[in-house]
């Protein structure tokens, strides 16, 4: 019992976070709205907002008179003690995703996972099908446009929902999890490995509303749930790296936008007669997980990182 008083805050947060998602996923489990619909992408997206939910929670039912500026900073809704790192910091997550997403799919095609087609861009002709005749431009102009789009705009775009997620997973948790005096109950301090672990397990099962259904995995049905899992927990980790390097939720809120933006029109560069395995291929496949794995021991290998104190 004591340890359970003593997680009270991260037993609330999960029930608001979980909770709130399953309730907004409904209608998917329902039949009301299916897979790729426009009103599954609100699904999602209301879904996104749900673990920032859990954060106003513990703050409304534990902040025992810790003003709100005060939490914001504590949550990393500020741009850290070192604006310029942080800075530098967002570049390189506008940057970088978009590059390790390139990277991750020739390295699938050189493993023989995915087949590209730069040519013909036969996959992105069948995704769009009839609209695309509708557009007057080179399908190979339009998708140079859409990638520039998804590199530079979109991760913005993405950046209320990412937020939503991130304030949650790398502001709150982690930091709880590492026994921050500034967000914990229970402060002491922690390894970084096993919360970050832990905190990539949480954020992967929260998935489950969706990747029970196959979402991100088409082929494997309920299977996806667990091979999210393992990606959320490398991903993870490389987002809980930028925010404790960093202090700042920030920079994992671009990261997480830019991720969404550019994964899916990536494998669009695939053959439409020999479809992507994204079980394996891409930067949610195993190939994926590889080249993150690598990214993220030498990221925490060459600019260390500590738990809060």
């Amino acid at each position: 019992m004591t340890v359970i008083r003593r997680n009270a805050d991260v037993w609330l947060f999960l029930l608001v976070a979980f909770g709130a998602s399953w309730l907004i996923a409904l209608p998917l489990w329902l039949g009301a709205v299916r897979l790729g619909t426009p009103a599954f992408a609100l699904v999602g997206g209301l879904m996104m907002l749900t673990p920032s939910l859990g954060v106003l929670a513990v703050w409304l039912a534990r902040r025992r008179g810790t003003p709100l500026r005060e939490w914001a900073r504590a949550t990393g809704l500020t741009l850290g003690p070192d604006r310029g790192a942080t800075a530098v910091l967002l570049v390189t997550a506008l940057l970088g995703v978009p590059l390790l997403v390139a990277v991750a799919l020739l390295v699938s095609a050189a493993a023989g996972v995915v087949s590209l087609d730069f040519a013909g861009l036969s996959l992105f002709h069948a995704q769009l099908g009839a609209a695309l005749d509708k557009v007057p431009l080179d399908p190979r102009v339009l998708y140079a446009v859409q990638v520039v789009q998804a590199v530079l705009i979109a991760p913005f775009l993405n950046a209320i929902p990412a937020l939503g997620e991130e304030w949650g997973w790398r502001g709150w948790l982690l930091p709880r999890l590492l026994g921050d005096p500034a967000v914990s109950s229970a402060p002491g301090p922690r390894r970084v490995w096993p919360a970050l672990v832990l905190s990539g397990v949480i954020w992967g099962l929260w998935h489950a509303p969706l990747t029970l259904k196959g979402y991100n995995y088409p082929a494997l049905g309920a299977w996806a749930a667990a091979l999210f899992v393992g990606f959320c927990v490398i991903f993870g980790a490389l987002l809980g790296w930028m925010r404790l390097r960093s202090r700042s939720v920030w920079p994992a809120v671009i990261a997480h936008g830019s991720l969404n933006a550019v994964t899916g029109l990536a494998l669009l560069l695939g053959d439409a007669a020999a479809p992507p395995n994204a079980a394996l291929a891409g930067i949610t496949g195993v190939v994926g997980w590889v080249l993150l794995a690598v990214v993220v021991l030498a990221a925490y290998r060459l600019r260390p990182v500590a738990a809060p104190r």
